[in-house]
C-alpha cells in the first residue's frame, strides 16, 4: 500500500470483457496498480443502483491502495444505458439470478489469479445487494480468500421472500463458506435489520466460521455513500473503511 512520498505510484483503469457465467462475455471495470507486483486481487460487486460511478471510483481507490480490482457489470446481459435505467430494468425483471452472479464473481476471481503480477490471493466485497452477492459467491464458489459484506440485505430471507431468481437464503450456505468474513452494519438499517444480522452471526458461530462483525449506532443503510447526504455518516464510514482495509491486508497481503 502507498506509504512514502518517494515511491512510484501509478495505475491503469479500463473497461474490458472477460468470459463470465456460462462463458458469456461480460463487461468489467479493471483497475490495477502499475508495476511488477505481486498484487492481491479484489472482486467488487456493485449494489442495486447498478454499475455506477461510485462503484468504479471505489475500484480505483482499491487500485491506489495496491490491489488489482475487478468490478463486473452484473446487468450487462440486459443491455446498456444509464446505470439507474439498467437497474430499474433489472428490478422490473425480478433481479439477476443468484447462480449467474456466483458464476460471474468466480470468473472475475479466476481472471485476477491468472494475471502475471498476481500474488494468488483474491477477496470479494460488495455493498447492499452486492454485500449479499459477495456472501453468496464466497459460500457457493469455494476459493476466495476473504469476503466483506457491507450491509447486505437479503442474506437472511424468509421462506415467502424466496423467488426463482433467489431460491435459497444465502445464510443457508454458511456451512460451505471456506474463508474469513467481515461484516459492517448500521444499527438503524432495515435491510438488513439488526435481528437479521443476529441470525447471520449466530449461524457463523454455530458453524465455527472465522468472522468479524461490527455494528454502528447512528448509521443506516449505505452509510459509506458520500454522494448520498441523507445516508452518509462520515465518522462511521471512515472507521468502517479502515476495518475493511485492515481485514484485506491481513487476509490477502499487500
Amino acid at each position: 500500500m502507498p506509504g512514502t512520498t518517494d515511491q512510484y505510484e501509478g495505475m491503469t483503469a479500463e473497461t474490458i470483457t472477460i468470459p463470465g457465467h456460462n462463458g458469456d462475455r461480460i463487461h468489467v471495470y479493471y483497475a490495477r496498480p502499475l508495476g511488477p507486483g505481486p498484487f492481491p486481487g479484489i472482486v467488487w460487486i456493485h449494489h442495486f443502483p447498478g454499475w455506477d460511478e461510485w462503484s468504479q471510483e471505489t475500484a480505483r481507490q482499491l487500485a491506489y491502495l495496491g490491489y488489482a480490482a475487478v468490478a463486473p457489470d452484473l446487468y450487462c446481459r440486459e443491455g446498456h444505458g444509464a446505470p439507474e435505467d439498467m437497474a430499474a430494468k433489472v428490478r422490473a425483471n425480478g433481479g439477476v439470478p443468484d447462480a449467474q452472479v456466483v458464476g460471474d464473481a468466480a470468473a472475475c476471481r479466476d481472471f485476477l489469479r491468472s494475471q502475471a503480477n498476481a500474488n494468488g490471493k483474491v477477496g470479494v466485497i460488495g455493498t447492499c445487494s452486492g454485500g449479499r452477492h459477495s456472501v453468496l459467491a464466497a459460500s457457493c464458489a469455494p476459493g476466495f480468500d476473504a469476503v466483506v459484506d457491507l450491509w447486505g440485505g437479503g442474506v437472511v430471507m424468509r421462506q415467502e421472500d424466496l423467488t426463482p431468481m433467489r431460491p435459497v437464503s444465502p445464510v443457508d450456505y454458511t456451512k460451505d463458506l471456506d474463508c474469513p468474513i467481515l461484516g459492517l452494519f448500521g444499527n438503524d438499517d432495515r435491510a438488513p435489520t439488526p435481528e437479521q444480522v443476529d441470525i447471520h452471526e449466530a449461524e457463523l458461530k454455530k458453524r465455527g466460521k472465522k468472522y468479524e462483525f461490527h455494528r454502528y449506532d447512528g448509521a443506516g443503510h449505505g452509510f459509506f455513500y458520500y454522494d448520498r447526504p441523507q445516508a452518509y455518516r462520515a465518522e462511521q464510514a471512515v472507521d468502517g473503511w479502515r476495518k475493511v482495509l485492515d481485514f484485506f491486508q491481513r487476509n490477502l497481503g499487500s
